[in-house]
């Protein structure tokens, strides 16, 4: 399934009202993103399987791919097409044989390549380098240079996710340097037109990975 790992990748927002946040992804596939992750640090365990599930309909409706964050038993529970893990998530290699081959395992590898590099070796489907930009999401991050990504795509076989700051007007260079993933949550979820938000992420992809 890695070919589908391509495009914008929008990343849930913390989002008090259900049914506002399924609004929120609605438009975004509408805008034509197909990856989803599912990412909520603040619901209660019953809210949390009650949005997966609803998530889990809405992306199938645009058969689009929902990847839950850091939870394994939730993705299997709703039948998600697969997880994302950071380094303090557990084995890469356990999960990937919990999943099976069939499911995507993404990882979280910060500013380092040599992460990135065991992860692909754990069955990792694809790696996520962040913070990209300065982050509201999360200020403490690491930034990962542009030289890095350019580094990761040379070096590395499975596809490569920027997250972290990302706005239209910076994703370019990520592009460029190989990225096939724009993982975002503030610059997607906070615009006045989300669906036309998204359009314009495909679009840089389009005109970027010719």
């Amino acid at each position: 399934m890695p070919n589908k790992l391509h495009g914008l990748y929008a990343i849930t927002p913390e989002c008090a009202d259900r049914q506002q946040l399924l609004a929120q992804v609605g438009a975004a596939l509408q805008g034509g993103c197909r990856v989803v992750q599912f990412r909520d640090k603040t619901s209660a365990m019953p809210e949390r399987v009650a949005r997966a599930r609803a998530l889990r309909e809405l992306t199938a409706r645009f058969a689009a791919l929902l990847l839950i964050n850091d939870d394994l038993a939730l993705a299997h529970l709703v039948g998600a097409d697969g997880v994302h893990l950071g380094q303090d998530d557990g084995s890469l290699a356990s999960a990937r044989a919990i999943l099976g081959p069939d499911k995507i395992l993404g990882a979280s590898c910060y500013a380092d390549l040599a992460s990135a590099q065991k992860a692909e070796a754990a069955g990792a489907d694809y790696v996520a380098f962040g913070a990209a930009y300065p982050s509201p999401t999360k200020p403490e991050a690491p930034l990962a240079t542009v030289d890095l990504f350019f580094r990761a795509k040379n070096e590395l076989t499975v596809p490569i996710c920027a997250i972290g700051g990302i706005t239209l007007d910076n994703a370019q260079p990520l592009i460029a340097a190989g990225t096939a993933l724009l993982a975002v949550i503030t610059d997607l979820f906070s615009a006045p037109d989300i669906a036309a938000r998204a359009t314009a992420y495909q679009s840089l992809f389009e005109e970027y990975s010719a």
